[in-house]
Order: structure tokens, then C-alpha cells, then sequence
């Protein structure tokens, strides 16, 4: 069966404009996403009425409130979660998605068999240590920053 031309054209123009409904929607939540670096901080603006910040998981990522509505967000592990701003009455002000990425510039990837070490070659390659890499590897690393920090503040531990 053959439709009438007018009842055609209303339903593909139904169908366009639903798509671009779609489409703004889909902009509108990617928008909403923040994306900041494992070890690195990044400064956000909550809204003005702004009283409580929660964090879904704040093994992926931390928050630090300052003045006037500014947060600090700091990224700690890999993966998603996210983030709610309330107000005094505990009412949803904001709602952003928090995806924490792994640092892509400057770091080497040197994988033997199952065991992964990581190198910051900026502008030489030393020693990096990231989650995934081997334990052994990120103990052993680990261990010596440790104990270099200590010697620097006085510490006799080796």
C-alpha cells in the first residue's frame, strides 16, 4: 500500500526532526563529560548555590572545594564515575560525568611477555611507574622514590 504524498512528507519530516533531537541530546550529554589525566588536577566552576560535591567513586577521581564555587578535580585512577553538585536543601544542582584517562605523551610502554613497565621520556626515558604495570616493577620503582624522598627530608631509611 501506497501512502499519500503529504503523509509521506510528515513522516520523514517526523523522522529528520527526531534524529536531530537525537543528535542535540547526544551532544548535549558528551558535553557533559570532563576528562582529566591520572595525576593531574583540573579547576571546574560549580553553580552558585552550591553546598555538597559527591564523587561516585573517589577512587577514580577526588575533589577539593575552594572559594566562590571553583573545585579542584583530580584525576586517580583509570576509569568513569561522577560527580554531583546539591544545594543547602540537598536539592541536584549539576550533574557531570568524570572520565580519567591515562597520560598518552611521553610515556613508553615496554611489554615483556605479561610484565609491563613504563618510561616518562621527557626529554630522556627514566623509570614511570602507571597502574597496570607489573608489581614487581612498580615495587621496585616505587620502593626507590620512597626512599630518595625520605633521604630528603632527613630520613636515614634505605
Amino acid at each position: 500500500m501506497t501512502l499519500p504524498r503529504p503523509t509521506r512528507v510528515r513522516i520523514a519530516l517526523g523522522l529528520a526532526a527526531g534524529l536531530l533531537l537525537a543528535g542535540a541530546a547526544r551532544a548535549e550529554t558528551e558535553s557533559a563529560i570532563v576528562t582529566v589525566l591520572v595525576d593531574n588536577a583540573k579547576v571546574m566552576r560549580l553553580p552558585e548555590r552550591t553546598q555538597t560535591v559527591i564523587v561516585g567513586n573517589p577512587i577514580i577521581a577526588d575533589v577539593t572545594l575552594q572559594k566562590n564555587g571553583v573545585l579542584v578535580l583530580t584525576g586517580k585512577s583509570f576509569g568513569s564515575t561522577n560527580l554531583i553538585a546539591l544545594d543547602a536543601g540537598g536539592q541536584m544542582l549539576a550533574e557531570s560525568m568524570i572520565r580519567v584517562e591515562a597520560p598518552q605523551a611521553a610515556v613508553i610502554t615496554v611489554q615483556r611477555g605479561l610484565e609491563r613497565e613504563s618510561y616518562s621520556c621527557t626529554p630522556n626515558c627514566q623509570p614511570s611507574v602507571q597502574l597496570g604495570d607489573s608489581s614487581k616493577y612498580f615495587g621496585d620503582v616505587s620502593g626507590q622514590a620512597d626512599a630518595r624522598r625520605k633521604m630528603a627530608v632527613g630520613g636515614t631509611e634505605r
